[in-house]
């Protein structure tokens, strides 16, 4: 499992970015209604399945930013 400088995982940080107004919101969103999703999943887990279930690029794009920002969370 991937930590932050915060020790949060990936998947935990992004349904908490739920309430936002912007790409990573959405896809925040999409994770949270996802009921395969855990809170364990790392960057790379969520792009092979959004690659699987054949996600567009705007939603890799979006995971880029995302996971840039968790980082630096």
């Amino acid at each position: 499992m991937s930590i932050n400088e915060r020790s949060e995982p990936f998947g935990a940080w992004l349904l908490k970015q739920a309430g936002r107004d912007d790409w990573i919101g959405t896809l925040a969103k999409q994770a949270k209604s996802d009921p395969k999703f855990q809170k364990s999943l790392t960057p790379d887990d969520l792009r092979k399945r959004l690659h699987d279930a054949g996600a567009e690029g705007d939603t890799f794009d979006a995971l880029d930013d995302a996971e840039a920002e968790w980082l630096n969370a």
